[in-house]
């Protein structure tokens, strides 16, 4: 056997023992998958148990990772090596030869950030000893982001631990950190997705005013839809609405702060007013004056839509 079938065989040796998949370079039994490999200008046939939609699609995986291996490439150290995966750099060679050196468990994972802007450091070693214990991973993307990587747990939900680093962060070093979390991925694989809304979410929650220090990427989907329309399309659908200028309402920050609160219980006056520790017929009274400038009746949850439709356009016009 020659330097390049050895160099092979320990590549499936090494799909084995992450994926569970036994490939074999001889055939002859019965039920088998045969399939191409392709390695160093070489076409080696291969062979997997079984047949069928699913094994067909773990032949094309493994011939993929074979395809894109490459054994003499150095690997960054873990942290950087892990912001690249973040940020959605390198192949799934790349991610996988992740996963196989630092020996990550399968099953479903998703990404979280936290931003605050001072003692980074001291918040990622704290949050490195909240997580010692485990397979999780932190590390810092820039002197005002951390990204986690968060393996689930049963009976922990993503927010139920964005709130626990939210809080223990708070209780252990003073400091306010605003934590977004992204939707849970079927495995390691798919964190840059994870990731990429769990930043998106921090960004909104920032854009947005947004209540609350704990953000979900799934808050922001009316959002983020609309932030990939252009700006003259946005503009477009602005004056679809006919609502004049809204600005009168939209610049001002008490207006907007009391329709959002409206909006947040759910159309309840009585609430609202609690909350805002502001006499009912004060809370009327502004309902009625967004009601004359942009002629709609928020009390109303069809123009309630309507209303924080117009508010997502007219802000993020005014990026």
């Amino acid at each position: 056997m020659n330097e390049a079938h050895l160099q092979l065989r320990r590549i499936l040796d090494d799909v084995r023992d992450k994926t569970g998949l036994e490939v074999r370079l001889m055939g002859g039994k019965d039920n088998e998958t045969a399939f191409t490999l392709e390695y160093c200008g070489e076409k080696i046939r291969a062979y997997l148990d079984g047949s069928g939609e699913n094994t067909e699609r773990s032949a094309r995986l493994v011939a993929y990772l074979v395809a894109n291996s490459d054994f003499k490439t150095i690997m960054p150290e873990k942290e950087d090596y892990l912001k690249n995966i973040l940020l959605g750099e390198g192949g799934a060679w790349y991610v996988y030869r992740f996963m196989t050196k630092y020996n990550l468990p399968a099953g479903a994972c998703y990404a979280l950030e936290l931003s605050c802007e001072k003692k980074i450091s001291e918040i990622l070693q704290h949050i490195e000893r909240c997580i010692t214990d485990t397979k999780d991973m932190a590390v810092a993307m820039d002197d005002t982001r951390i990204a986690v990587v968060k393996f689930k747990e049963e009976g922990q939900s993503p927010r139920d631990f964005a709130q626990f680093l939210n809080q223990s962060v708070y209780e252990e070093l003073g400091l306010s950190v605003s934590v977004g979390f992204g939707c849970e991925t079927g495995s390691f694989s798919e964190i840059a997705v994870s990731y990429h809304q769990a930043a998106t979410a921090v960004r909104m929650s920032k854009l947005f005013g947004a209540k609350g220090e704990v953000h979900s990427y799934r808050e922001y989907l009316l959002v983020k839809m609309l932030e990939e329309v252009p700006d003259l399309k946005l503009r477009e659908y602005m004056e679809q609405f006919g609502t004049g200028d809204g600005s009168e309402v939209f610049e001002d920050e008490d207006m907007l702060s009391t329709a959002e609160e409206f909006l947040e219980n759910s159309l309840n006056i009585s609430e609202t007013s609690r909350n805002l520790y502001m006499h009912r017929n004060t809370l009327m009274y502004r309902l009625d004056k967004i009601e004359r400038i942009t002629g709609l009746n928020i009390r109303k949850f069809s123009d309630a839509v309507t209303f924080r439709i117009i508010t997502v356009l007219y802000k993020l016009l005014q990026r």
